[in-house]
Formats: C-alpha cells, structure tokens, sequence
C-alpha cells in the first residue's frame, strides 16, 4: 500500500495487494490525463515529494479514475510524520491516536511517533466525494450487451424466506430488460414448489436438500445458460431497470464486473459510494459478471459453507487476476436484513458476533480467508480493529458510541474474547491445511 500506515486502518482491503502481473491498483500520478488530475487537489503540507504522489495517486482511485494509467509496482517509505498527516486526512482523529498507540505498543521510536502524530493535530479531514471523476455520458452511449439482447441469467438462492422471495421476484416482473432467465436454488423445509406458479418469469427451479447457499450458488451458475451471470438474493429489492444498468456498466467501462451497490431498508446509498469508482469489495447479493470469469477464477470457495465472506474471496481472486471490476451505484438494491432464514438460520448473523461464550470469534472463514491472502500479521491487525466492538450487539453495529462501549467492555471480558479468538485460529489452520474447495467451471 502506498502509505504503510494503511495496514493499521485497512489491513485486508483488496487493495493492499498487488495483483498477479506485480502492479498495484494506484495510478503513477505523472501518467495521468490532465483532465483528470485537474480533479485532484495537492496537498503542500506533505514532507516528502513522494508522499505529495502518493496522496494524488490515492484521490485519483477514491474519486472514481478507471483509466490505463501505468500503476506502481513498488513503494518507498515516507516520513513518519507524512504517514500521520495521510491518517488525518482521510479517516476520524480517533484513529490517528490507534495508530499512535499500536506504534508505541510494537516498539517503534517514541520519540519520532510522538512527534508525527502531536504535530499534525490541526490537520483537518479531508472529504473525497468532492470533485469526483463524472461519466455523464455513461447511460446515453449505444450498449451492445443490450441492443443484441443478451441472455442474461440470474442466480438467487433461497432457504426458508417465501415472503421475502415473493417481494424480490416481483421486482424482476417490471424489469426494462427482459432477455433474462432465473435459477432460484430453493433449500427451503417444506419446498413449496407451487409457489413459483403465481410469476411471470422464466424460472428454472433447482431443488436442493442441503441448506448450503455456496454450493447452491455453484450449482447455479454450472447451470446458467446466459453469457451474463447477474448475482442476488432472497431478502433484497432491486429497481426496475437493476439488470439494464449493471450490462451499461458492463458495456460502458469495458468492465468485467459491475459490483451493485447496497444499502439497508430505510436509508440511502452512502455519498462515498454514490459514483463509480474501482470496486473495494464484492457481493453475492447485487452483481453482474461474465459466465467465463468463473472459467478463468473458479467457482465459489466451499470452506466458506454456512459461514461468511465467499464473496469477498471471491471478488479477491478477480481482483488479483488484474480484472476490471467497477463499483455501480445505479444498479444499487435495498438489504432487507430478513430476521429469519438463510444464514441467520445456519446460526450466522454476523461474522464477528458468536451466540456462545465459547463459539470462535470471528467464524472461522474470516481467518482463513485473511491468513491465506494477506497473512497472520494482517490478520491479527485486522482482529485489533474489530474484535472489540463486535462485543456490542448487531443492531448497534452504527452507534459509534455504543461501540466505543464495546471496546471498553472487551477489556473487561479480554480472556473471554482471547478465547474465542484461538477457537477461530485454530479452526481456521484446519481450513488453510485443507486448501481450498474451488471447483472449475465445466
């Protein structure tokens, strides 16, 4: 990562890796078109020249730059005092101060850290939503996805959420596009095949007795007839053009994923996320991608059966293959957070909060996929960011407060939590001694 204080914040981001070809996802600031650095604002204050670059390379990606830019491949080291002023300027305060601690705690000078973090108090945050990179022009140009009439298939797995189910497959009877089939992989006790009667679509229902959504999803796409494959779930609302704007986007950027956007029932896409921009993350519940990138990638990982995060190993896998994979806010859906069924019934509803004293925290898979991709280092930086305020329920996960309570009150329950956490680690070596359970799409 181009500021090595990064690992602290952002230990497992996609990008803090290279992809295969050895170049990293953050454009060589000279390399850019005028008009796009015309978007980014240098910052004087920096020490160094280098961190000067660096700070633009990090806008450029932030702002939502797409370009064939040439990418670093390599980072020198900045003063330490420029890696706090980057700390301050794109994340909260209190954060600047974890770093400061987490410096002092791993033995690095005290003197050249209270230095770096005291004398860049006064810097102030910066907000990256202004002056974003804009692609007016991105809906109105010909798509050829669309005008051939591409077959589009749409893979939704389901267990035990008919109610849900019916909402999210009236929502693909008023899509603007309708060269599209379904595979609905229905796990559901008792299977209510006359359900699907009452739509008008072009389901194709799979029946599967074992409650598991990775190989159900699998089993999908080996099925899937269409050259698009668009991914969503049984407890989300998606708009009526969802399909024709994930193919624009597929199309527009010459892209080889379009990465939906969420955002929970009630709200609203969060201003971070309301441009295009490169994808930092990938989800089963709202994204459209080529069938053959399964071809090329694998399918989906089956040690993360009944737990979490096989989509974001996933999304990483496409990542690190160099592919292009955008984030699309107008192909956004609404999480309805269904309180019953799929994974909440498999026991999981969060990755990091466990319904035992003595279950793994957090599920196993999490520590698989950090250990096997970023190693035990990144992992344990990424436990010390998110342990302690997982201690807070689930429906406080928002409450910057409560979860500041979290943290003290993991203090308090630390051998508890310690643990817990050895529970995860251990399970997870099995997992990583294993391998993984990657099929190859036929």
């Amino acid at each position: 990562m181009l500021f090595k204080f990064l690992k602290y914040l952002q230990p497992t981001s996609y990008f803090q890796l290279y992809r295969k070809d050895g170049t990293s996802i953050f454009p060589i600031v000279s390399k850019l078109p005028v008009e796009i650095t015309q978007k980014l604002t240098p910052n004087p204050e920096f020490k160094s020249e280098l961190a000067k670059e660096y700070d633009l390379s990090w806008q450029a990606i932030k702002k939502g730059y797409f370009g064939n830019a040439s990418t670093y491949k390599t980072f020198e080291k900045v003063p330490v005092i420029d890696e706090y002023r980057f700390i301050r300027l794109y994340f909260h305060p209190v954060w600047a101060l974890y770093v400061f601690l987490i410096r002092l705690f791993t033995f690095k000078n005290p003197v050249t850290e209270w230095k770096g973090w005291n004398s860049t108090k006064k810097v102030k945050r910066k907000n990256n939503s202004e002056k974003i990179i804009i692609y007016p022009d991105w809906d109105k140009n010909p798509s050829k996805l669309i005008n051939e009439g591409t077959l589009v298939s749409v893979v939704i797995p389901t267990l035990n959420r008919y109610s849900y189910l019916k909402d999210v497959l009236q929502d693909f009877e008023k899509q603007t596009y309708s060269n599209f089939e379904i595979l609905i992989v229905d796990q559901s006790q008792p299977f209510q095949k006359e359900f699907y009667r009452q739509f008008n679509l072009n389901i194709n229902l799979i029946r599967q007795e074992e409650p598991a959504l990775w190989l159900a999803r699998n089993t999908a796409i080996e099925k899937a007839k269409g050259t698009v494959i668009a991914l969503s779930e049984d407890d989300v609302r998606v708009p009526d053009i969802w399909i024709e704007n994930h193919l624009r986007c597929l199309d527009y950027f010459d892209a080889d994923v379009s990465a939906g956007v969420f955002y929970p029932e009630g709200s609203s896409i969060p201003k971070d996320r309301s441009f295009f921009s490169v994808a930092s993350q990938f989800a089963t519940g709202n994204a459209a991608l080529y069938r053959n990138i399964f071809k090329k990638t694998g399918l989906f990982d089956r040690q993360f059966e009944k737990q979490r995060m096989g989509d974001s190993e996933f999304g990483l896998r496409v990542f690190l293959e160099g592919m292009k994979s955008v984030s699309n806010p107008y192909a956004s859906c609404i999480d309805v957070k269904a309180g019953t069924g799929g994974l909440r019934q498999l026991g999981s509803w969060d990755a990091f909060r466990p319904k035992k004293w003595f279950a793994p925290r957090p599920i196993p898979s999490v520590l698989y996929l950090y250990r096997k991709y970023y190693g035990s280092k990144r992992a344990i930086y990424s436990l010390l960011k998110t342990v302690p305020p997982s201690v807070m329920p689930y429906r406080f996960k928002k409450n910057r407060k409560l979860l500041l309570v979290g943290v003290l009150i993991s203090l308090f329950l630390f051998p508890i939590i310690l643990i817990q956490v050895l529970i995860s680690w251990q399970k997870a070596s099995k997992k990583l001694t294993q391998g993984a359970k990657i099929s190859e799409l036929s």
